[in-house]
């Protein structure tokens, strides 16, 4: 009887080994989708299709998110829905350890003997139990210039979940795409699927008219006017924040988010005077260190470097005849645009350097990432204080990676940053859309 049990336990999963990474005829090089700024919440959403037949789904792209999570309550309709069984191949993948039944009649999100995990929307930190289930999805190929014909990946796991979990989300979307690193996020399955290189990057629009683009496998990433905006990458090593960072999590669970190594914060090419223990991920508690995130909207400084940073900034600017003006939240340090030059990288104020593994390794940011445009006479300084004990020290937000290309290789364990786009005379919104391959 054992045998017989572990007969059908390998079955299963060589069935679906075979089948969620089955060849196709056409294998893509890499893949494409857009990406849209929300213009009410300035959280950032992307699109694919799911289920059988396919319905197009609106996302919020969660760059640090473990997997992604739909809305299975409302209209979630599907010939090729599959809950993952207990104890199954799809449940170990996706790390779910709890096993249960749902006391309804069967339907997506509730079945029994199924396995769950803790689907989390990140912008409100709140998370709910929902089942790991596998069905169709299509996405976009691209040969890194056009976008290319519709390929599908045929058990593509995700988390179900209760409608309630989109509160806080922007209108329309019907969950989250994680990107983060685990096994199951949205890059992992398709580096999976399709055989490709474990590499993604994202290139955030400033505009909510025009989109930007996420690109998941290898370059080129050609923007219109033909710039492979792939050979201008500086690159720094990714760390493991052993802590996670979720809103539910087991003891012992990694962080899935992005965190790179700032050793050092420069205002007008002038070094701040900061706490620098506060940059190192402390590995008991997790606290601590730098991480990139796409679901907060402005990058978040603890408060005594938010202190150190502003003052630094405010000097330099009254050097320049900038001056002060009333705040306007969520900011606290704004400026009257009188004395402000507009130049090709946005507003002409002090720059400042996130500095990495070395001097000469830095990501400097400039006026069209560091200031916000609140009134044709006001521009704040688009930073936010984060409080005085927060879980992460600084968190890099979706402004200051707008118009910069981002790439996350996993295997190498490194990020490539381009800096600013506007020095290359191209935006991220110059992806050409609009022709085929």
């Amino acid at each position: 009887m054992a045998s017989l049990v572990q007969f059908c336990f390998l079955f299963s999963t060589l069935l679906f080994t075979s089948t969620t990474f089955a060849q196709q005829s056409f294998r893509p090089k890499a893949l494409v989708v857009p990406v849209t700024k929300d213009a009410s919440t300035l959280q950032y959403t992307t699109r694919i299709a799911q289920r059988t037949p396919l319905v197009p789904i609106s996302l919020v792209l969660d760059l640090g998110g473990q997997y992604l999570w739909v809305d299975c309550e409302q209209n979630y309709v599907s010939s090729t829905y599959r809950p993952a069984r207990c104890r199954s191949a799809q449940c170990s993948l996706a790390g779910a350890s709890s096993c249960g039944d749902c006391f309804s009649s069967p339907k997506p999100g509730c079945n029994n003997n199924t396995c769950g995990v803790n689907p989390d929307n990140s912008v409100t930190h709140t998370a709910t139990g929902g089942e790991v289930a596998h069905d169709v999805v299509s996405i976009q190929s691209t040969t890194g210039s056009n976008p290319g014909q519709n390929v599908t990946v045929s058990n593509f796991l995700f988390a179900c979940a209760p409608t309630f979990l989109l509160s806080g989300l922007a209108s329309g979307v019907s969950g989250m795409a994680g990107l983060g690193r685990t096994k199951i996020a949205l890059s992992s399955q398709f580096a999976s699927a399709f055989s490709f290189k474990r590499k993604f990057a994202l290139c955030l629009s400033s505009s909510t008219s025009a989109n930007g683009v996420a690109f998941f496998g290898d370059g080129p990433y050609t923007l219109l006017p033909g710039i492979d905006v792939s050979q201008s990458l500086t690159y720094t090593p990714l760390y493991i924040n052993p802590v996670s960072t979720a809103s539910a999590f087991s003891q012992g669970d990694a962080s899935s988010e992005y965190f790179i190594g700032v050793k050092s914060i420069q205002v007008n090419y002038k070094a701040v005077a900061i706490n620098t223990t506060l940059l190192s991920i402390n590995t008991t508690s997790g606290v601590g260190g730098t991480k990139i995130s796409t679901v907060n909207p402005h990058t978040v400084l603890e408060t005594s470097i938010f202190k150190a940073v502003t003052e630094a900034f405010i000097t330099e600017s009254a050097a320049r005849n900038i001056s002060r003006v009333t705040a306007v939240a969520p900011f606290e340090v704004c400026f009257s645009t009188e004395n402000v030059f507009s130049t090709r990288l946005g507003p002409s104020v002090p720059e400042i350097d996130l500095v990495l593994q070395n001097k000469s390794t830095y990501w400097r940011i400039f006026g069209a990432n560091s200031m916000v445009s609140v009134s044709e006479d006001v521009l704040c300084l688009g930073f936010v204080n984060g409080g005085e004990n927060p879980r992460t020290s600084i968190v890099i937000g979706g402004y200051q990676l707008e118009n910069n290309l981002v790439q996350f290789d996993l295997a190498a364990s490194k990020v490539g940053f381009s800096s600013t786009l506007l020095g290359r005379q191209t935006t991220c919104s110059n992806f050409n859309f609009t022709s085929v391959a």
